[in-house]
């Protein structure tokens, strides 16, 4: 589906234009790039994002697939993923992901990771492994609901079994690392 066959191809820009600035920053945050005045400017713009998100799911509930396409849908996943300052939104959001879901309009890996940042930020443990600390150490698993039945529902939403994930996510790291780039972040998902 391209952008020109959406209901809302418009809507589609700008979240796609939001959620790659919203990257932008978050890089620059993790890598602690930014002075005491930009830390600022970042969350005033991580509210000003989730503000238009919300205002999107008020109008039109998830932004699914055939109303902004696929790159504009996980631009808006990506949002909601990321506003962890708004926990009650946050965790309406995940519902409307879940609607969506269940009409053939998201993947339902967008809604795994959804739910499990949700619990995670409550400090509940989560359901499918997709949340992890990334220390100067390495990778931490966030808390786990029934970590010996973890697998399967990884396996129940089209998640890759934990530990292949886990690697891909170390090399990703050590890549960095043997480039120059000695960021740290805080939270991250795994696939």
């Amino acid at each position: 589906m391209t952008a020109a066959e959406t209901l809302r191809p418009d809507l589609g820009r700008e979240l796609i234009a939001r959620a790659a600035q919203s990257a932008a920053r978050r890089a620059k945050r993790v890598r602690n790039q930014l002075d005491a005045v930009q830390l600022g400017q970042d969350r005033h713009a991580d509210h000003a994002d989730t503000k238009v998100l919300r205002r999107v799911l008020a109008e039109h509930d998830w932004p699914g697939h055939r109303l902004v396409g696929p790159d504009a849908a996980r631009a808006a996943w990506s949002l909601a993923l990321h506003a962890d300052g708004d926990a009650d939104f946050q965790r309406a959001a995940t519902t409307l992901l879940e609607r969506a879901v269940q009409n053939g309009d998201a993947p339902v890996q967008h809604w795994a990771h959804l739910y499990d940042r949700t619990l995670v930020n409550s400090g509940r443990p989560q359901e499918f492994g997709t949340q992890q600390l990334l220390t100067p150490t390495g990778v931490e698993l966030c808390p786990v609901r029934a970590p010996d039945s973890l697998d399967q529902r990884r396996g129940s939403v089209g998640l890759s079994p934990l530990a292949g994930a886990l690697e891909t996510v170390r090399r990703r790291l050590a890549q960095d690392h043997q480039a120059g780039d000695p960021s740290t972040i805080v939270l991250a998902e795994v696939a």
